[in-house]
């Protein structure tokens, strides 16, 4: 028999693992890391990541899932979808355990959920007075916001026949599981029933990011005019991007455009790995290499010059970043430990000298064997022209010598240009591929490079009006740990509107990652190939 003083302890047994159970709950946090875009400088156009610790309490977070469906009209589409979904479970299910909030929202798809516990869930919010009037649809506010960075006038890259554009889906893709606890719901009652339980953070994944995601009554802009903190999971959504548009990048890229255009106007994004604790979900089809531009100079303006072409002649291979000097401190380069993650990287830097940390940064891509290529300024990037470095600063003399195989010792002083010619021998050579053989014009001083190392292989000799002796200003070298290094002394703000060095620098790049050298110039043709 049960006495009543068992049931009393029981009882409180009871209440007491409830409460503990709640307690544990109200505690649970996801430690993220928002990403989001700085200015360099006040109205320069150029933006650097800036990525920063956030907790937030789970309780008070749910995460949308936008519009994966079943199938889709763009076949490549419903293929990426169906790619990262079982990634996406796995961040649905440990996130669940951890208290957030799951909302399904497969747009359409409503009357598949009607008697479901999750859509009756979503049904029962209150609805509350909105800042902003949630709408069913919120466009581009060019207020609030710049044009999207890529063109959907055909924004389905499948390369076959193209299904009509009509709905082939009928709900949300089966591998999202959907479990008691959950809402299901495609329209402003999202947002009531993050009012009705206290929800003041958001994730939201899905697609497509420059579409649904940011439209939708539950999708980023009108989210951020309720004044809720929301973050895109950027490796769990993809673009309806097609490499035959504007801006003629990889579909990937395309991805990262929008990603960039989001953390500039709209929230930060952060990835799957912040929940699952390895590394951010990649698309199987993404075989891009990451190339990162390190901009350190204001002599040629390449700040201004270099990230749009390697944008346009890279983008359709390539993954691009780009880091920048401190506008206000030119021997700090914030952002530059994105070299760790580097496959290859583009350096136009001059006479910095940096804290240790930085520059051990630099050296230890260096010493990893990864392909450099590197212009202009960068022989003379980590060393002064005279004195010792400040203190707390260091440098890097012996870069020149040791690592690009030069001789750098100032320039010849013409003010006419350089005419540029093949040095002997180098015909066929995979980086001059498309260069006019008798010689081009370039812009700006000769450089006094020679001799230059043992080890280095020069490609193209220039030579200035009035000036006796030529110099080398383009060479390969060959590191002794196996790194790939191409250097060259142009790189004048007006050689990036000269053919053939657009093509010399291009060439460069893809011969220092290994990969096939384009067979042409025009990035339109480039990118129909893809």
């Amino acid at each position: 028999m049960i006495t009543a003083l068992r049931v009393a302890t029981m009882v409180v047994f009871v209440l007491e693992a409830c409460f503990s159970a709640t307690a544990a709950d109200s505690d649970q946090v996801l430690n993220l890391r928002l990403r989001t875009r700085a200015e360099v400088s006040p109205e320069s156009g150029q933006f650097r990541e800036v990525t920063r610790p956030a907790t937030w309490k789970a309780n008070e977070t749910a995460i949308v899932i936008c519009d994966m469906w079943n199938d889709h009209y763009c076949r490549n589409a419903a293929r990426r979808v169906a790619e990262m979904a079982p990634r996406m479970n796995e961040v649905l299910k440990r996130t669940r355990e951890q208290g957030v909030l799951i909302i399904h929202s497969p747009s359409g798809c409503m009357d598949q959920y009607a008697d479901t516990p999750q859509r009756k869930l979503a049904q029962q919010a209150p609805k509350v007075e909105t800042k902003v009037p949630l709408q069913g649809w919120c466009y581009l506010d060019d207020k609030h916001e710049a044009a999207m960075p890529v063109n959907v006038d055909q924004p389905c890259d499948d390369a076959g026949t193209i299904r009509p554009a009509v709905r082939f889906f009928q709900r949300q893709i089966d591998t999202l599981e959907i479990v008691d606890g959950d809402a299901i719901t495609d329209s402003a009652e999202a947002f009531y029933l993050m009012k009705q339980r206290g929800i003041r953070n958001i994730i939201i994944m899905g697609v497509h990011t420059n579409m649904c995601v940011l439209g939708r009554p539950f999708g980023i802009r009108q989210m951020i005019y309720q004044g809720q903190n929301v973050a895109l999971m950027r490796d769990m959504t993809d673009t309806m991007y097609n490499p035959r548009n504007e801006p003629f990048v990889n579909h990937f890229t395309g991805n990262d455009l929008v990603f960039e255009h989001i953390e500039r106007f709209w929230c930060p994004t952060v990835t799957s790995a912040d929940i699952l604790g390895d590394k951010p979900f990649r698309f199987p089809g993404d075989k891009r290499k990451h190339v990162v531009v390190v901009v350190a100079e204001e002599g040629y303006d390449t700040a201004e010059t270099l990230p749009p072409f390697a944008l346009k002649y890279l983008g359709p291979d390539f993954k691009v970043s780009c880091v920048y000097a401190n506008a206000e401190n030119r021997n700090d380069i914030p952002g530059i430990e994105l070299l760790d993650e580097a496959d290859l990287a583009i350096w136009s830097i001059r006479r910095r000298t940096l804290p240790p940390k930085q520059l051990e940064v630099f050296q230890r891509f260096i010493a990893s064997g990864k392909p450099l290529v590197a212009i202009r300024t960068t022989s003379h990037g980590f060393s002064l022209s005279k004195g010792e470095p400040a203190e707390g600063l260091t440098a890097w003399p012996k870069f020149d010598q040791q690592i690009l195989g030069g001789n750098y010792n100032g320039d010849h002083g013409n003010k006419t240009g350089i005419n540029v010619a093949f040095s002997e021998g180098v015909a066929g050579h995979s980086i001059l591929a498309g260069i006019q053989p008798d010689g081009f014009s370039a812009f700006a001083s000769l450089y006094r490079t020679g001799p230059l190392a043992s080890t280095a292989a020069p490609l193209l000799i220039g030579r200035a009006e009035g000036i006796e002796q030529p110099e080398p200003v383009a060479w390969t070298h060959q590191r002794p740990n196996g790194g790939r290094i191409f250097y060259t002394s142009l790189g004048h703000r007006d050689d990036f509107n000269v053919r053939d060095f657009q093509l010399l620098l291009r060439n460069a790049v893809y011969w220092a990652a290994s990969l096939p050298v384009p067979a042409t110039a025009d990035n339109k043709a480039v990118s129909e190939g893809c």
